[in-house]
């Protein structure tokens, strides 16, 4: 059954992540380009610090009804960085903790997708995509 499944039988290896210095584009860019919706956030030394979502671009970036010119919006916009908006500190497993584990983090917390560690140092990502892989696996 799934209590038996490890996060690195699903995780995402190695995934995209971005450093606090980034700017708010450069981080949806990102997404865009990849078509992801969360990119962990590492120290210059490699460690999770953090993480960015696309919620978290969406909400940072200004509404349709502002009076501000495009210029005004797009120096605002490269000014603010990853550190601005990301939640700092997230919630994170390490590669051998079950999957029911870290699936059971995500609902509790309301989260869709946790940074894998080893060592502080970012391995991979675990979504909710994954864990519907599991399942999907489990009923086959």
């Amino acid at each position: 059954m799934m209590k038996n499944n490890l996060v690195k039988d699903w995780m995402t290896k190695n995934p995209i992540t971005i450093t606090e210095t980034e700017n708010l584009p450069r981080a949806h860019q990102i997404m865009k380009e990849n078509s992801i919706r969360r990119l962990p956030v590492v120290a210059g030394n490699g460690k999770l610090v953090g993480i960015v979502t696309m919620g978290d671009v969406k909400e940072a970036s200004p509404s349709d009804a502002t009076s501000l010119s495009i210029y005004e919006l797009n120096y605002l916009l490269a000014n603010l960085t990853v550190k601005d908006i990301m939640t700092k500190d997230p919630f994170s497993v390490k590669a051998d903790d079950s999957l029911h584990d870290a699936a059971g983090l995500m609902l509790k917390h309301k989260i869709g997708g946790i940074p894998v560690i080893a060592d502080g140092a970012v391995v991979g990502i675990i979504t909710e995509s994954d864990v519907f892989r599991a399942v999907m696996d489990i009923y086959k």
